[in-house]
């Protein structure tokens, strides 16, 4: 059956029924240029073609830590204060801020987290800009104003002096590849089925290198056309579950512990969104409870960093395939802007040198 229309992310409520509408009119458009773009695709539009009844769903996840800093970094408290030191290679799809106690800044009291791609504050904002402040004195502080956030001319300013550090907080991404149409571009771009020379590309960075698609050096772009290529490989239609976006998976606390034995998995709290669609969520430590969050060990070191948590956050999109072994669009024969036989010598070479893996 046909989707109806595509909701905001995470079942939000911010939008009224116009607002709905509009909303799932953007995420069909940008779909269908996306598919439009990338001739040999597996993609559909959920809302113009059905989807059928054997219909199954795949959870792509990575690690919200940036890997170009953990690869560029020569020890691990390098890399969590580069990090914690800017929302720009907060590169993920996972960005951050950390609170410190005033009379003691060296304690961490709250880290929070979050997966909202520009776009859907940017559509906010152009629709109801009193719900952007109300959303930014809820979340960010009720100290936020009306001109902190747009210009005279009453345009949104993204990366305003509440939502552009790592201090003052992180209403939502800015991080310049930290994008909704970036998502939707790899999702596309991956799907396409590749034969060079006669093999079958499967491999995440002979795909990405072939297709041209996101980061190669990022945890995130390789891995999601990789596994939406191997739901492509099935012969199948392929598209994201609505709602379109992407999630904050869950936090893994394995070799944390408190200092009074608590289950640390127990101060950690989504605030927008829910289990199965988190978009923001928050690591915090009742005052009531005597001790900060710093006061917390990962594997017997001290949480001193909002990075030491990112390591064990996960970030996810879901891909979708139906009409299994029913899709016979041929693979493409040749890389992304090359002629058959370059394609054939860039895909050796990526091979030939291959990433490196970040094992934790």
């Amino acid at each position: 059956m046909l989707l109806p229309r595509f909701d905001p992310p995470a079942f939000l409520n911010d939008f009224n029924d116009t607002q709905k509408a509009a909303w799932s009119k953007f995420i069909s458009d940008r779909l269908d240029a996306e598919i439009a773009a990338a001739p040999g695709q597996h993609f559909y539009n959920p809302t113009k073609k059905d989807t059928a009844n054997d219909v199954q769903t795949l959870e792509i996840s990575w690690t919200a830590f940036p890997r170009a800093v953990a690869v560029n970094t020569p020890s691990d408290r390098m890399r969590w204060q580069t990090a914690d030191g800017s929302r720009n290679v907060q590169d993920e799809y996972c960005e951050w801020s950390v609170t410190r106690a005033p009379a003691t800044p060296h304690k961490i009291t709250r880290v929070t987290f979050t997966c909202e791609g520009p776009e859907y504050w940017n559509f906010l904002a152009r629709t109801n800009p009193t719900k952007v402040l109300s959303l930014y004195q809820q979340f960010i502080s009720p100290q936020v104003k009306r001109q902190d956030l747009f210009l005279s001319n009453g345009q949104y300013r993204p990366q305003n002096k509440w939502n552009k550090s790592t201090t003052l907080g992180a209403m939502h991404l800015i991080q310049a590849a930290n994008t909704l149409g970036a998502e939707l571009n790899i999702a596309v771009q991956s799907s396409i089925i590749r034969r060079i020379n006669g093999t079958i590309l499967m491999g995440e960075q002979e795909l990405i290198d072939c297709g041209q698609y996101g980061d190669p050096e990022r945890n995130s772009d390789p891995h999601i056309g990789a596994q939406i290529n191997a739901l492509a490989r099935q012969q199948a239609d392929i598209t994201i579950a609505n709602p379109v976006a992407l999630y904050i998976q869950g936090l893994s606390t394995n070799g944390w512990r408190t200092p009074d034995g608590s289950d640390p998995k127990q101060y950690w709290t989504i605030v927008r969104g829910d289990a199965n669609h988190a978009v923001r969520a928050v690591y915090e430590v009742p005052q009531a409870k005597g001790f900060t969050v710093s006061d917390i060990t990962i594997n017997g070191v001290p949480i001193d960093f909002g990075a030491q948590i990112a390591d064990f956050i996960t970030i996810k999109i879901v891909g979708q395939a139906c009409r299994l072994g029913q899709n016979q669009t041929p693979p493409v024969t040749q890389c992304v802007g090359e002629t058959p036989l370059a394609a054939v010598a860039h895909v050796e070479e990526a091979l030939a040198h291959p990433a490196v893996s970040i094992h934790r």
